[in-house]
């Protein structure tokens, strides 16, 4: 595992603060409608970015960004995570880390050693059809470990559901909502099919506005706070 990619300036998903991206290559789920599917299904195509690099591209950035968004692929993947996460905070800059939240050891040390600022966990579906999104058995039960150890973390916490008909749908919505029960943000995506990962994938209709709207009804039953993104 290898940072991959990196990105001047952003403001997605790190609300109200500017930040630089980091990418890395690699994971441990293949989700037919990812984004990125070359970071996850070739990787090795990128140059690999040294640490020294991104912390010099960081430092030319000062006083203008917030933060980084440390995201993938999988970055829980990297075995030395923590080594760059404590490098970027002694440039005083927050750390946003998008997770599948299937490496909940390495999600709890992160927090414990006080490394995030705030966390974006992706739900893909209802835990029994995880084994939809990879090429083997995926245990679903770390995942909810995650959720678990994110409900009782001190720091900002944002669990989010990319709406891809067939895999999310209305069941699909309670499933996950039962998990998530009583947390304060829960955010439904908007499916873009042009770059999606699989050639039928990128065929797919997306769910209409209305129907997301009534996703969110039903998510509002279950945390304090539903809202949509990407309509």
């Amino acid at each position: 595992m290898a940072v991959k990619g990196f990105q001047g300036t952003s403001m997605l998903d790190f609300p109200q603060r500017v930040a630089s991206l980091v990418f890395y290559g690699g994971c441990n789920l293949r989700c037919p409608y990812c984004h990125n599917p070359t970071l996850v299904e070739n990787p090795n195509q990128y140059p690999d970015i040294p640490t020294e690099d991104i912390l010099v591209m960081l430092e030319q950035r000062r006083g203008f960004i917030d933060g980084v968004v440390i995201s993938g692929g999988e970055p829980t993947l990297d075995p030395h995570l923590d080594e760059l996460l404590r490098q970027i905070k002694q440039q005083k800059l927050q750390i946003k880390l998008d997770t599948n939240g299937l490496r909940p050891q390495v999600l709890e040390s992160l927090l414990a050693q006080q490394l995030v600022d705030f966390v974006g966990l992706d739900l893909k579906t209802a835990l029994p059809r995880y084994g939809e999104l990879y090429h083997d058995d995926v245990d679903s039960s770390l995942l909810r470990e995650s959720v678990v150890i994110l409900k009782q973390a001190q720091v900002e916490v944002e669990f989010r559901t990319t709406c891809v008909p067939g895999l999310v749908e209305e069941g699909d919505i309670r499933a996950i909502g039962e998990l998530l029960c009583g947390e304060p943000l829960w955010v439904l995506q908007q499916f873009v099919a042009q770059p999606a990962m699989d050639e039928e994938m990128r065929q797919l209709t997306p769910h209409s506005p209305e129907v997301l709207r009534s996703f969110v009804a039903i998510a509002e039953e279950y945390v304090e706070r539903a809202m949509i993104r990407g309509i």
